[in-house]
């Protein structure tokens, strides 16, 4: 799954790799995190649109959002036969901008966090998205991550990740009413290797508050030290009950 990501190019950058009029001043996020508002680019009357929405997709025929699990991501090999992502798929398809994503890995039973960096600029996280209209008429677009299995130069840290789209894919993805889902299909694939540096980072980023460039510096023997889980003590050895003792004592 992707948790978390990070998209810290340039506003002008992020323009020019996906072709959309808008100018938006978006400042860098080095810790993105479910619930928090995202960028998006979509196709809207014919046109490449940025919009922000909200991580964490919200199908429309959701009554109550209480009582329905946030979707942060949506597996490619499944989301065409899932009634949460089918219709997203067929008619809404988006393109989240990014320059990595971090994972987890379990190594003597602590998660140490990595951040997969890609060093090339911006790229695209293949995103569905749907708006969710609630009771008394406000209305919240909402997207998810579409994820793949992983490549095989980052399985060791996690088996799942972001589908990447290649720029030369963008129009295909984003026409919806042209292009079919059963087309996009080859698209939700793993990235290729190398596509990724993978670093192994601090346990900061854990904290959704922390949102500096830090975040991406590799981790120190220092900080391993101090963030290694503490030694479990030893257990207590009882003294051995003599042979024939109940341990309940006697008056005799």
């Amino acid at each position: 799954m992707c948790g978390r990501y990070f998209l810290k190019s340039t506003p002008q950058k992020i323009r020019e790799l996906f072709g959309y009029p808008e100018q938006p001043n978006m400042p860098a996020r080095y810790n993105v995190a479910p619930t928090q508002p995202v960028p998006v680019v979509r196709l809207w009357e014919h046109h490449r649109q940025f919009a922000l929405m909200r991580w964490g997709l919200m199908p429309s025929w959701v009554k109550d959002p209480k009582n329905f699990t946030l979707l942060i991501n949506a597996r490619g090999e499944t989301a065409a036969e899932k009634p949460a992502f089918k219709n997203a798929l067929k008619r809404r398809r988006c393109l989240i901008p990014a320059d990595g994503f971090y994972e987890w890995k379990s190594i003597g039973g602590r998660k140490q966090p990595y951040a997969l960096v890609h060093n090339q600029g911006p790229i695209a996280f293949a995103g569905l998205w749907e708006t969710w209209m609630g009771p008394n008429g406000e209305e919240v677009d909402t997207a998810a991550i579409v994820t793949a299995e992983a490549s095989r130069d980052i399985r060791h840290i996690h088996t799942r990740m972001p589908v990447v789209i290649q720029p030369k894919d963008f129009e295909t993805w984003l026409d919806c009413p042209n292009v079919d889902a059963r087309d996009v299909a080859p698209l939700m694939v793993p990235g290729p290797e190398g596509l990724f540096e993978c670093v192994e980072v601090s346990s900061a980023v854990n904290k959704v508050a922390n949102d500096t460039p830090d975040l991406l510096t590799p981790i120190t023997d220092v900080q391993r030290e101090a963030e290694a889980p503490a030694p479990k003590p030893a257990p207590v050895k009882r003294a051995a009950k003599a042979k024939g003792d109940s341990g309940q004592g006697s008056l005799f």
